[in-house]
């Protein structure tokens, strides 16, 4: 089984490199971010068409995930439980699978980050509730005795290898120690970053900002996920990121990150 999570950063302006790498990449599960349209708004035929079950929640130009399966599920969350939220950042469903159901979330956590330093202060204490609304609901999931695989945008970079120059981030939301300690707690409840599980000394970069030519001079972050239980940790066979997304002509600044169980 393939699994993968992708930051489209605008589903429609993205469509045709998503659908291209889901003919040809044939992932079994795949969990959207930014998808930057309204739920009824997606492009569910065209996804239906290539043999994916799908589920979105979405909002106006921003925001939004998405969650494509080729096994049946039931969506048990739309947005976290006991989290009041405008924002569409947080899909949970219960995938059928034959060798038996496993809980599966898309998320896209906040940013945190603004040139206002009051407006940062704001936006920082949202995303420390956020995280804290998430480690509850993971707790809860985690009881249940299922597997347990959350794909997404974690706008977190966990060591000095996930960032190209940690004096420019030393303060930011995105690698400050009270973001990263949600996290961590996250490992503690039971929850393996996937990539780091297999490689442990790799940079593994996902994001690449447009400006500065970053891509090419390789100044990435690493702030995408595949957190998985243990059950999925036993079968896990490889982990990679896929650049060729984000090497395409006007990507999403983002690529795919993917794993691949045995069965």
């Amino acid at each position: 089984m393939k699994i993968a999570t992708y930051n489209v950063n605008s589903i429609k302006a993205r469509s045709h490199y998503l659908f291209d790498w889901l003919k040809n990449d044939a992932p079994d599960i795949v969990f959207l971010q930014e998808i930057k349209c309204e739920t009824e708004n997606f492009l569910y035929f065209e996804c239906e068409s290539l043999g994916y079950k799908v589920a979105a929640l979405g909002q106006k130009g921003y925001n939004g995930v998405a969650i494509l399966s080729k096994y049946d599920f039931v969506i048990e969350n739309r947005n976290l439980p006991n989290f009041k939220d405008e924002n569409s950042r947080y899909l949970e469903a219960l995938i059928k699978h034959p060798k038996g159901d496993f809980y599966a979330i898309s998320l896209y956590a906040p940013n945190g980050c603004s040139p206002d330093k009051q407006i940062e202060k704001e936006k920082l204490k949202y995303k420390l509730n956020w995280y804290s609304a998430l480690y509850e609901r993971c707790s809860f999931l985690l009881k249940t005795g299922l597997p347990v695989i959350i794909g997404g945008d974690f706008n977190v970079m966990m060591e000095d290898i996930d960032v190209y120059d940690v004096s420019v981030f030393k303060n930011s939301p995105l690698f400050i120690k009270e973001v990263k300690d949600y996290i961590t707690s996250l490992h503690h409840l039971g929850l393996y970053d996937s990539f780091r599980f297999l490689h442990k000394k790799d940079e593994g970069y996902t994001f690449w900002d447009y400006s500065g030519n970053s891509f090419v001079t390789n100044l990435g972050l690493r702030i995408d996920y595949l957190l998985i239980s243990a059950k999925f940790a036993e079968k896990l066979e490889e982990v990679y990121v896929d650049k060729k997304l984000r090497a395409l002509e006007k990507p999403s600044d983002h690529t795919a990150l993917v794993a691949k169980f045995r069965d």
